[in-house]
């Protein structure tokens, strides 16, 4: 429920505040004192896109709020999953600044606009005698019926189901495309995969064979190097051993003579078990040294295949063309169960589509089911608005699975005895157009759950009696929902609960748009002027006082 509304800086409004009543409000004024130019404010907390150029002073920033109580609207869980606070009193707010960016809060915190529409249609329905567009279209149509056959689980139990058909239509027709990308590659998959298991790869193989390769391409000259070095080592007389064993007895004598010299025996000590390790190292090389063209030959034919798949595949490494192997094997073993997953990608988007048949089927028949009662109820409503021989009619055509589900519905219409029943927007006129929509919006209003709807002269092309049977009906909407209407009509603005009078106020520079809450001596004033005009006669005073008796 709206609880109070300001707007800044907005077209020909200045500064504007009112606060409807819980129940039914009326606002008047006269023509183009700013009654549509307040829609358009309330349009901006609904999401609705503006500029600059709705400014009234250039040089300031507008800003529309809304105070709304939420207590009562089950709302809670819609802000928490929007990951924000929920206050029983919500404020929400539009700034539109002088360069034209735009700006949104919810109880001072900054939303998206997408967020505001959608919470701006859990609070308010502004509707007006404009909307035939709307009303033309079968979406609009379809959710007219779908309020009234209170089909909203079936509708997202359906949802749920074309969801999950889409996506198994979606997999099946990428495994098809999969497939018959595969199928041209398979062949040349296999080739290169049998090209590189064949020759077993090992990691790390690479290096050794290559370091193997070094020795046995330079055995000869290895082995005459090392005996070499062991021949200087190794020398009875005059060998490097047998002249360090003769230090090794001079640095015991040292130490024997004095102890200062152990520490220099010491370092001796461990160059003369290096010298005679490394001797022993040089001996086991020199061992493991051989000659063997054979395994030269084997071990570079080796290597010229590892080089050749390697430049064939980009690889730097075996560990890389281990990989590719390991890729190239899951292709080929995809390729190979193909077959199978296609019949079960095939087999769930058959599922999938019967379960989705059954639930569309189910709700196709719910929303059948209510057409005979919602254009009986629509008719009667119309029959007390003074359109006693309107007729309503459904017509359905069942069309290829959509979110909305497996209908188009279209209302066919017809106000007058005899007349051929014809959609909507092609038969109404102003005055029917009206009613009509009035009409939807008495069965709509608690079934559609909305707290506040607003009426911009829905009453136009009417009068009389048709006129003071639609406050009545607007009056039964606001016991239950808070109801504000701009109205034209005396009999109309008389029956609400407060009264606003919007007005133009030429006393600056710049004409302004200014609105005031009514007192009860200035409402018998201004129904009367609406009745006879600027000057209103005692006549007309006593008929505006009647109006707001009776």
């Amino acid at each position: 429920m709206l609880k109070s509304l300001s707007i800044s800086n907005y077209a020909l409004i200045d500064l504007l505040h009112m606060q409807p009543s819980k129940g039914l409000s009326m606002i008047t004024g006269e023509t183009g004192a700013g009654k549509s130019i307040m829609l358009g404010a309330v349009g901006l907390l609904l999401g609705n896109r503006s500029d600059s150029k709705v400014l009234l002073h250039e040089d300031k920033k507008c800003v529309v709020e809304g105070v709304f109580d939420i207590s009562e609207y089950g709302l809670k869980d819609f802000f928490e999953q929007e990951q924000l606070d929920f206050e029983e009193s919500c404020i929400i707010r539009r700034e539109i600044s002088p360069n034209g960016k735009s700006r949104s809060f919810v109880n001072d915190t900054p939303v998206l606009l997408d967020f505001l529409k959608v919470l701006g249609s859990k609070l308010m329905d502004v509707h007006s005698q404009h909307d035939t567009l709307q009303l033309g279209e079968g979406g609009y149509q379809l959710s007219l019926v779908d309020a009234f056959a209170q089909t909203g689980l079936d509708l997202v139990a359906f949802q749920e189901k074309f969801k999950a058909f889409r996506k198994a239509k979606k997999q099946y027709e990428e495994l098809k495309q999969k497939a018959f990308e595969m199928q041209k590659e398979a062949d040349f998959n296999q080739f290169q995969l049998d090209e590189l298991s064949t020759i077993s790869l090992l990691a790390g193989e690479q290096e050794e064979l290559e370091s193997t390769q070094e020795v046995l391409e330079n055995a000869e000259e290895i082995k005459v190097k090392i005996n070499e070095m062991l021949a200087l080592f190794q020398e009875e007389q005059f060998g490097i051993i047998q002249g360090l064993g003769q230090i090794q007895h001079g640095m015991q004598s040292l130490e024997r003579l004095a102890h200062k010299f152990s520490e220099l025996k010491e370092r001796f000590q461990s160059v003369f078990i290096e010298v005679k390790d490394l001797t022993e190292s040089l001996v086991d090389e020199e061992s493991k040294v051989e000659i063997d063209f054979g395994k030269l030959d084997q071990i570079r034919d080796r290597l010229s295949k590892i080089y050749q798949l390697q430049k064939k595949h980009g690889a730097n490494t075996v560990e890389e063309l281990i990989k590719i192997e390991s890729e190239l094997a899951d292709k080929v073993f995809q390729f190979q169960n193909l077959d199978e997953s296609l019949l079960v990608a095939e087999k769930n988007l058959k599922e999938a589509q019967v379960s989705m048949a059954e639930s569309g089927q189910s709700l196709t028949e719910k929303r059948k089911s209510c057409f005979v009662q919602f254009g009986k109820e629509l008719q009667k409503l119309l029959a007390g608005l003074g359109m006693e021989n309107a007729r309503i009619q459904f017509e359905h055509k069942q069309i290829s699975p959509s979110p909305t589900g497996l209908d188009e519905v279209e209302i066919l219409f017809s106000a007058n005895k005899g007349g051929t029943l014809q959609p909507m927007k092609k038969v109404a006129s102003g005055g029917e157009f009206s009613r009509l929509l009035f009409a939807i919006k008495f069965l709509m209003a608690d079934k559609m759950a909305l707290p506040t709807l607003i009426f911009d002269e829905i009453d136009s092309g009417i009068s009389g009696e048709v006129a003071l049977q639609m406050v009545r009906m607007m009056k039964e909407i606001a016991s239950r929902h808070q109801v504000i209407c701009i109205t034209h009509l005396p009999q109309v603005a008389a029956k609400g609960e407060l009264h606003y009078f919007v007005y133009k106020d030429n006393s600056t520079e710049k004409t302004v748009s200014k609105i005031r809450l009514l007192s009860p001596e200035d409402r018998v004033s201004e129904l009367a002027k609406m009745i006879a005009g600027s000057n209103p006669s005692a006549s007309a005073l006593e008929s505006a006082k009647e109006l707001l008796l009776n």
